[in-house]
């Protein structure tokens, strides 16, 4: 207990920083859930593409440490851009493959939740492929040396350099720290409003209410799913980028225990219900924080879900609760 009181600031920035990470994914499942009431568990596969995408662009584009500030603003623009378009992509692909032949085929939810299980898997182990890409491309020798070693941790360089910004309880918060919580609630915010008042944000939230009256009204449910699948897409890309800049290593596999946790994250705060998805990310990250200095780091992922049981036995519906389709316009 002393030592988490000792460390208590860096604790909690640190928290609120993977904190931000998680809730940013968890939005994907949040959307999918609310709009088809499937768990996507292939979402994480999702956000592993697009930390893989942040880290080609870097490396094709000569990124590294110590840039001039217009250099560092213009890779970390192009991460945004391919690590979004990437997991878009992959996340429409998804849907299209995997989940729209079974839905006109009015197949059982369970089938779909093996279809998204096997499809996680696909998709992982495509990324595990990956150095054979090498040998069928003309790739340069800087780029190769990141597909090569397809089953190895792969590292970006930290095109930003850590700066503290200012100093609370000891902790010396960073610029990183800074841009990464303050980037996911600024994208939530925008995802927000666009569910609000966008055109295509009632009909998600239509086709989330009642399927059969939008039908009705002349929304076209398919167009619907595969706008939720590519916001959700775009979202876990967003958090690749804050991953890959706090983080800076990924793997093929990097997206499972995230993928949980994220998961977690939208259950903890309200399966359905975006703010949920945000609060639930900041509470999740919180809480692993403290429960590892509390417990030790081995224990990290355990108190994760002891606490989702926990506020599950007195709120079953999540801390917020309210779904995507009963969410005011």
């Amino acid at each position: 207990m002393q030592y988490l009181l000792d460390n208590f600031f860096s604790f909690t920035i640190t928290g609120l920083t993977i904190g931000a990470v998680y809730a940013l994914v968890a939005l994907g499942y949040t959307l999918v859930y609310g709009v088809l009431r499937l768990i996507n568990f292939a979402h994480s596969e999702v956000f592993m593409f697009g930390t893989f995408a942040a880290l080609w662009v870097v490396m094709l584009l000569g990124g590294k440490g110590g840039g001039s500030i217009g250099q560092v603003i213009f890779w970390v623009a192009m991460m945004f851009v391919a690590a979004m378009a990437m997991s878009g992509l992959i996340a429409v692909l998804l849907e299209r493959v995997a989940y729209r032949p079974l839905r006109k085929r009015n197949a059982p939810p369970l089938i779909a939740l093996i279809s998204a299980i096997g499809a996680s898997f696909v998709l992982a182990e495509l990324m595990g492929l990956r150095s054979r890409v090498a040998s069928w491309v003309g790739l340069d020798d800087n780029l190769r040396d990141y597909v090569r070693n397809s089953r190895n941790n792969a590292g970006m360089p930290a095109i930003i350099q850590p700066q503290p910004i200012f100093t609370i309880g000891g902790y010396h918060v960073t610029n990183v720290d800074i841009l990464v919580i303050v980037g996911a609630i600024a994208i939530m915010v925008v995802l927000d409003q666009f569910v609000k008042r966008s055109r295509l944000g009632r009909g998600i939230r239509a086709v989330a209410m009642d399927p059969e009256a939008a039908a009705l009204m002349g929304v076209n449910r398919d167009r619907v799913i595969q706008v939720t699948f590519l916001v959700g897409g775009v979202m876990a890309g967003a958090a690749a980028v804050f991953y890959m800049l706090k983080i800076g290593i990924t793997r093929y596999d990097a997206g499972f225990i995230l993928g949980v946790k994220a998961f977690t994250a939208a259950v903890l705060g309200g399966i359905g219900n975006l703010r949920g998805a945000l609060l639930g990310g900041f509470i999740l990250g919180l809480a692993e924080n403290y429960g590892s200095a509390l417990v030790g780091t081995q224990w990290k992922d355990v108190v994760a879900f002891v606490l989702l049981v926990l506020i599950l036995l007195f709120r079953p519906t999540g801390l917020l609760g309210e779904s995507l389709g009963k969410a005011r316009a």
